[in-house]
């Protein structure tokens, strides 16, 4: 029985090993094509909300629903968002801008086209650097942004026997990020899309909410031969609704493609759905080339001309972006490199750090402070930094009271931190000196502490005489008991050493 099994086993590690070297032949190619929905308050074309939550079909009219005679008007600030969100990627601006129409028939299209950009996109070139897990960097090339809007919603589950539709979306303004085929990996996509959501975030032009469907992702996935110089044919899984999807699509993909060309198939290019319970993907229809979509110039709408003094304009009211916040904590402030990609990992978090060093040069103690008892609090209670009680300012008088010895770290996590938490108006200086939390500076009352210690237990003194170190941490702890916390540790380590070796 025992050679059957371990003849079993062998087998299954041979598979293994024959399927690893089989997908090692393969270089996966992949390209995406990013969503973003634009957090305007108006549709791109019509003065209709674009609100997300409102009961169906409700923000609609008869310019978003596509009524004969009805005329279209270009949302300004649709073409900021998007230059913005151009200049953020590197991207060169196109100052003379045309929309097309895009035609294809689905039920929650109701103009029965799509107001896109197709010979002229807003943004062209730039890229992404993304970070890898092995620690090294990856440029990943754009190749355009444009504008276009939104269909409405088609929910197939809601009725037996009908789909509903929801035309609330149709309209909304969207960017869509094309990137070139760059990716070679699930992870350099899913740190691409994270970069792309993050950049969103930052310009304050998308929420990226993709289970709401403000950012939504279509991945083009081929495999080829290693060293190969043409690209396979490509499969486009579409509407992925979050970044492991992404990734899992991905990962399906190049194993699927990989097994029918090693069993002599061809790969058709087909759209493809994804099937986030099995992890699989399925034919919707044969792909569409550019010529299905009929493409041809939006006779309603006159083209944009973005002139350098608006541009200059936008790049001049441009936030700081992470990557360079990254390069001020790394080389201005002195953090560590995983402390600043933690701080510049959320928006908000970021906010927070700047308005705290506003108020104080001790940046580790800041950053720790932050990454530390700050990030805590607001993961053990489930809220934003948004709604984070504590000022940068009275954080900073914590962080200063600290640095001037006047408490240790222990009390001011301990003690103080909470009870500035609790609403509570008073700075950080009136707190502590209200609940009596100040060092004292009494010299003969810390020695009475540190005698108090070492006569509790006579015989972690001998211990510690005959060689064993590791029975201070002992007598600092009785101390610190002793004194209710008002002490200054290394002071009181080194009054202990000497004591201790005095005896």
């Amino acid at each position: 029985m025992a050679g059957f099994i371990n003849a079993e086993l062998q087998l299954n590690i041979s598979m293994a090993v024959s399927q690893s070297s089989v997908g090692d032949k393969y270089e996966l190619v992949v390209g995406l094509e990013v969503h973003a929905q634009l957090s305007t308050l108006s549709k791109a074309f019509s003065s209709d909300s674009a609100a997300f939550g409102a009961a169906p079909n409700h923000h609609v009219s008869p310019v978003s629903l596509g009524h004969p005679g009805t005329l279209p008007r270009i949302n300004k600030r649709m073409i900021e968002y998007a230059v913005k969100m151009g200049l953020a990627c590197n991207c060169t601006i196109n100052l003379n801008n045309t929309f097309a129409r895009k035609n294809y028939f689905y039920a929650d299209l109701p103009k029965g086209f799509q107001t896109t950009q197709d010979q002229q996109p807003i943004c062209l070139g730039g890229g992404v650097t993304v970070k890898l897990a092995d620690g090294t960097s990856k440029t990943i090339a754009i190749h355009h942004i444009h504008m276009e809007d939104d269909a409405g919603k088609s929910s197939h589950d809601q009725h037996d026997h009908y789909s509903l539709i929801d035309l609330n979306r149709a309209g909304v303004p969207l960017i869509e990020i094309v990137s070139e085929p760059d990716l070679r990996s699930a992870e350099e996509a899913g740190q691409f899309l994270t970069e792309i959501r993050r950049l969103l975030r930052y310009l304050d032009i998308c929420d990226g909410n993709m289970e709401e469907g403000s950012m939504r992702c279509d991945a083009n996935i081929s495999v080829r031969l290693k060293g190969a110089p043409k690209y396979g044919n490509r499969c486009e899984v579409k509407n992925l609704n979050s970044i492991r999807n992404v990734q899992r699509a991905i990962e399906h993909e190049f194993a699927r493609q990989v097994k029918v060309i090693e069993a002599g198939g061809h790969i058709d290019q087909n759209t493809l759905n994804f099937n986030a319970d099995t992890g699989e993907t399925s034919v919707l229809r044969s792909k569409e080339m550019a010529n299905d979509y009929r493409y041809f110039p939006e006779p309603d709408l006159l083209p944009v001309q973005i002139t350098e003094a608006m541009l200059a304009h936008i790049r001049s009211n441009m936030p700081a972006l992470p990557n360079q916040l990254f390069e001020k904590y790394t080389t201005q402030l002195g953090l560590s490199d995983y402390d600043a990609g933690v701080i510049i990992a959320d928006k908000e978090f970021a906010n927070y750090f700047e308005g705290l060093i506003q108020y104080t040069d001790n940046y580790k103690s800041a950053a720790n402070w932050v990454m530390g008892a700050v990030r805590s609090y607001i993961n053990d209670n489930g809220i934003s930094i948004t709604d984070f009680a504590l000022s940068p300012q009275n954080l900073a008088g914590l962080i200063k009271l600290v640095d001037e010895g006047k408490v240790n770290n222990s009390v001011a996590a301990q003690k103080l931190f909470p009870e500035m938490l609790k609403g509570n108006s008073k700075t950080a200086d009136q707190l502590v000196k209200d609940l009596n939390l100040l060092i004292s500076d009494d010299s003969s009352e810390l020695d009475g502490f540190i005698r108090a210690a070492l006569a509790k237990y006579p015989d972690k003194v001998t211990e510690y005489q005959k060689g064993k170190k590791g029975v201070l941490g002992l007598f600092m702890g009785e101390v610190m008991k002793l004194s209710k916390g008002k002490i200054d540790p290394q002071k009181t380590n080194k009054l202990l050493i000497k004591e201790l070796e005095s005896k």
